[in-house]
């Protein structure tokens, strides 16, 4: 395989990465606490964490898993929390205490839930008050025995933290009423570890650190076993790409995706502890004011997102009045970056909006773009250092540059495996180790990888491929249109036909004037048929728009 993509790679970013720095997640934090133990780790709502606190209190939590719950190696940890400080204290406090980290989120029905916890064969959970009431009606037959329960404010220290416990409790009303037996304070339990020491244990790149469950909208939820080794080289990666524009020791990056999510986990968190930068978490971001009256109180250098969410911020007059002079990055993933989007970015920020790509399953970055490109290209960037990308057709047979095919991932950063799913993990890897992706892309003679679209999503009208991000992103462009998503439905002439769904910035925008504008843009069979106007579209939990909730609302044919 010529990996041609090596050309273009920007200067300072090598083929191949050491993935072997750190032996352990723990060893990566036990060097960055060493190094940066006065900076500020997390900022959330004001309160502040150091990095010397976080390797206190993660201390703690590990030793209390450990000492207090005895919990044996290897056992699985659930947290369910949004992006609050006690989520990196728990989470790093597990993993460093040879515990498996089972990520939940905070969303989840009580079903959902319950087929997470009793798959995972979590043994405790670590929850949010907010949420507990979800759990209180999952618990049951699962096998969690530990319930450690968090207050927003617990780590905020008198009297901030309790004054916040009572308005989001009492004033807000956000806690609904709960049940659960055998409950264990977040401080509680913090203060139990305190009286004991975490114990050391060896843990190696081969060790599960943890159960990421994905394919929820495309089927049953599945973990993702995400091994030390997984994340370890993946952040090593990402660090390499983004190393010659970051300095160690003072950046502030924006973190308003979820951090129970893998995008946010590595990207924003583990990524960004390797150089010691800061983390202004956003609990809330869909509370657009809120949010981005945080980012006007510090000088923000970094900022990862889905498209939805830069959209929304750019439509926000404030955010459009924000210093965007320390800006350096700004990075879009989990699912495709529209032209619109990112040309409107460019003209607010002065900086670029480029483009990266990755799955849960490849934890998660596989191709991100050149940092020192001017625009955004329309592309999902280079397979990074220590990856190897090919197009393929059905057959598993390589095709040439240009042509569309199944995208294919080769790497260090790809899991180990689906947790307990022996089929499911044989039918996404090929014989030659590389994993199916589901995506249809083609690459140029450059390297550099365009995804045409989901495999599944891809809709035929009287036998050609119509791609739903190609009609989405000529919709995006009209100055009428807030948000939009294209599928196919039935037609007894074409087989399928196109249908998009339109959130309206202009309350005056008609169908005929969207149809209109599509017909400048696109051939004949692509161009939509029908519009149907909604005030949101569905989205997942870091924003990404569900085309299979919508497909659901079409009757079949």
């Amino acid at each position: 395989m010529e990996k041609v993509w090596l050309k273009s790679y920007p200067e300072g970013v090598p083929a191949e990465v050491d993935v072997h720095e750190f032996k352990s997640l723990g060893a990566l934090v036990d060097n960055s606490v060493k190094h940066y133990r006065e900076r500020i780790a997390y900022i959330n709502m004001g309160a502040t964490l150091t990095y010397g606190q976080l390797d206190e209190l993660s201390r703690q939590f590990g030793a209390y898993l450990q000492s207090v719950l005895k919990l044996p190696r290897g056992a699985r940890i659930a947290i369910m929390m949004p992006n609050v400080l006690q989520y990196p204290v728990a989470m790093i406090g597990a993993l460093r205490a040879g515990y498996v980290v089972v990520n939940c989120n905070p969303l989840y029905t009580p079903r959902e839930l319950e087929h997470q916890l009793k798959d995972s064969g979590a043994e405790a959970i670590v929850i949010l008050e907010n949420f507990a009431q979800t759990l209180q009606h999952s618990i049951a037959g699962t096998a969690v025995r530990h319930v450690v329960m968090a207050r927003m404010g617990d780590l905020f220290g008198f009297p901030k933290g309790a004054l916040v416990n009572f308005v989001v409790k009492y004033v807000k009303k956000m806690v609904p009423a709960w049940h659960l037996p055998q409950v264990t304070n977040f401080n509680a339990a913090l203060a139990r570890g305190a009286a004991a020491k975490l114990q050391p244990v060896e843990i190696g790149h081969d060790d599960i650190a943890f159960l990421q469950y994905t394919g929820g909208t495309t089927g049953v939820s599945k973990g993702a076993m995400l091994t030390h080794g997984n994340i370890l080289a993946n952040l090593t990666q990402a660090h390499a790409w983004i190393k010659p524009a970051v300095r160690e020791g003072q950046e502030l990056v924006v973190t308003a995706l979820p951090l129970y999510h893998i995008f946010a986990l590595t990207a924003n968190c583990f990524t960004f502890i390797k150089i010691g930068a800061t983390n202004l978490l956003i609990t809330n971001p869909r509370d657009i004011p809120g949010f981005v009256g945080e980012m006007a109180k510090y000088p923000f250098s970094v900022l990862i997102g889905v498209n939805t969410l830069f959209n929304a911020l750019l439509n926000n007059a404030a955010f459009t009045a924000l210093d965007f002079s320390n800006l350096k990055v700004t990075l879009g993933g989990g699912m495709s970056v529209q032209k619109a989007v990112a040309d409107r970015w460019k003209k607010v920020t002065g900086k670029p909006l480029l483009e990266a790509y990755g799955l849960t399953e490849t934890s998660p970055a596989a191709t991100i773009n050149p940092l020192n490109l001017p625009d955004f290209n329309g592309t999902i960037g280079l397979p990074i250092s220590s990856t190897e990308v090919v197009i393929r057709d059905d057959d598993g047979h390589d095709l040439p540059l240009g042509k569309p095919g199944e995208l294919c991932v080769r790497g260090p950063q790809v899991m180990k495996g689906y947790y307990q799913r022996p089929e499911e993990t044989a039918r996404v890897f090929m014989e030659d180790g590389f994993l199916r992706t589901g995506d249809i892309a083609v690459m140029d003679d450059r390297g550099f990888v365009r995804i045409v679209d989901r495999k599944k999503d891809m809709i035929l009208v009287s036998g050609f491929n119509v791609y739903p991000n190609e009609v989405e992103d000529v919709v995006a462009l009209h100055p009428g249109v807030l948000e939009v998503a294209a599928l196919g439905i039935p037609d007894e002439r074409s087989g399928e036909a196109v249908k998009i769904f339109v959130v309206k910035k202009d309350p005056a925008l008609t169908a005929q004037e969207l149809i209109a504008h599509c017909r400048e843009s696109l051939t004949g069979y692509k161009v939509p048929h029908f519009v149907e106007f909604r005030d949101e579209l569905p989205k997942s939990n870091v924003g990404k728009i569900l085309r299979r909730a919508l497909r659901d609302d079409v009757p079949a044919a």
